[in-house]
């Protein structure tokens, strides 16, 4: 079922939609985060650091997938917001046509620079190993992330964000299965996990992509739909690419960092691994609430409605604040005990390291969350430029403090480049996106008068 975000109580309308798709976020976590306990548990810690260790490789290429996905939906879901559905139809032809080209294109360049990489980012050599092996397979199925990300990006768009979320269910416990068997009855280590990431995101791509198909008539596109004027194209990239660049380039910031904490040894990358599990568990709320906005604003921009785009800002920021302080506790309070899940018979050692990064981040939560909300609203409204370049101010933080701050004041350095770089992408964001939407009510408050005059 679609939904019309252009009317109704945005607070009804953010609860509705974002509760699906925070439960959906969290089962997808659950891809990485059950990989990661079944290896650290079963397999070693050192292969547990492997894992760790490529969290930024596999957030750099993820990145960019949802990026570019999430780009290519901003003008759907505005063509679904102004009621023009052979605009819809173009609009989703277009996303699959650039999808599927630049998928082929990625896959090939990521496959060639997992080598460089882990060069580069001094992977010790007891893990290089299960490092690039993991990364391959994992890069190797781009295609199954793309073609989950791409689907769901439409039908949420189409303001759908329960579909998406039951095949992700469907995903996750099939991952787990697949975890177990590869894993413990079949040894595969590290590549099982691969393996089993692989063919669960493969399946919830597969199943949503057929329920589009039969469920929707907007999406159910004909040969000549994908005849799509240049302008579609134009549009999509204009869109995509800014926000594939920013989530590329935070993730080359992921990639300084992890470079500075693995000549910590392994131990430290182990306990950064855990403590980046949680913390992006405990994001998920910061997250949906971002897609849920992106979606909100894209359709009123659509339908005109400037004024709506204005007022769910003000309530999602409050959900925001709220949500953050409340992750913070989380964090400092309960934060280091899921590290039991990962790692059989911590050392107070680890849990100390742990306990120090969710420490440091819980403190910066509430500007972690505007970045997500101004962000997205920016991008929902076709404006990409500024997030890009917030990002580059993210990676500009991150990288300052990751090669000065770890050399002065050891592991504290490294638990302060997230928040640091979180500060820096989220002003810029709070700022335009005000000063884009005074400009508007002037530009309609000059609108106002003169068809009062005119009248």
């Amino acid at each position: 079922m679609t939904n019309d975000m252009t009317k109704g109580n945005p607070l009804k309308l953010f609860i509705y939609f974002t509760i699906p798709l925070l439960i959906g976020n969290i089962f997808q976590q659950l891809y990485s985060m059950v990989d990661t306990i079944i290896v650290g548990r079963f397999v070693g810690v050192n292969a547990l650091a492997a894992l760790g260790a490529t969290n930024s490789l596999f957030y750099l290429v993820n990145g960019l997938i949802v990026g570019l996905t999430s780009g290519f939906s901003v003008l759907v879901s505005q063509k679904f917001g102004s009621k023009d559905e052979q605009g819809v139809k173009k609009a989703v032809a277009s996303n699959i046509t650039l999808t599927v080209i630049l998928t082929i294109i990625f896959t090939i360049i990521a496959l060639l620079i997992i080598n460089p990489l882990l060069n580069m980012m001094n992977t010790p050599d007891n893990i290089y190993n299960d490092t690039k092996l993991y990364i391959t397979i994992i890069y190797a199925g781009m295609v199954t992330q793309v073609g989950y990300n791409m689907s769901a990006g439409i039908l949420r768009a189409l303001g759908d964000s329960k579909t998406p979320l039951y095949f992700l269910i469907v995903a996750s416990i099939l991952n787990v299965i697949l975890d177990l068997v590869f894993i413990i009855n079949f040894d595969m280590g590290v590549a099982g996990a691969a393996y089993a990431t692989n063919i669960a995101q493969g399946v919830s791509a597969i199943l949503c992509l057929i329920y589009s198909y039969k469920k929707f008539k907007i999406l159910r596109l004909k040969k000549e739909d994908f005849k799509v004027e240049k302008t579609y194209y134009t549009i999509h990239l204009k869109v995509a690419v800014p926000m594939a660049m920013q989530f590329s380039v935070t993730s080359i910031g992921v990639i300084i960092v992890q470079s500075a904490i693995n000549i910590f040894g392994a131990t430290v990358i182990a306990a950064y691994a855990a403590a980046s599990k949680v913390l992006q568990l405990v994001m998920q709320p910061s997250i949906s609430f971002g897609v849920t906005v992106a979606t909100y604003a894209g359709q009123n921009l659509g339908a005109r409605r400037y004024d709506r785009i204005k007022h769910g800002l003000k309530i999602m920021n409050v959900i925001s604040v709220v949500t953050s302080l409340i992750s913070a506790v989380i964090l400092v309070t309960l934060g280091k005990y899921f590290v039991v899940l990962f790692i059989e018979n911590p050392t107070q050692e680890i849990f100390d390291y742990v306990q120090q990064v969710l420490n440091y981040s819980a403190v910066f939560f509430i500007p972690l969350g505007f970045i997500f909300v101004y962000r997205n609203a920016l991008q929902g409204m076709g404006e990409s430029f500024v997030p890009m370049l917030a990002g580059f101010f993210e990676l500009g933080a991150r990288a300052l403090v990751s090669f000065t701050l770890p050399a002065v004041i050891g592991y504290t350095g490294i638990c302060l480049s997230d928040p640091i770089a979180w500060i820096a992408a989220s002003v810029p964001l709070v700022l335009t996106y005000n000063i884009k939407m005074r400009k508007i009510d002037r530009e309609n408050k000059l609108k106002e008068e003169l068809n009062n005059k005119l009248a």
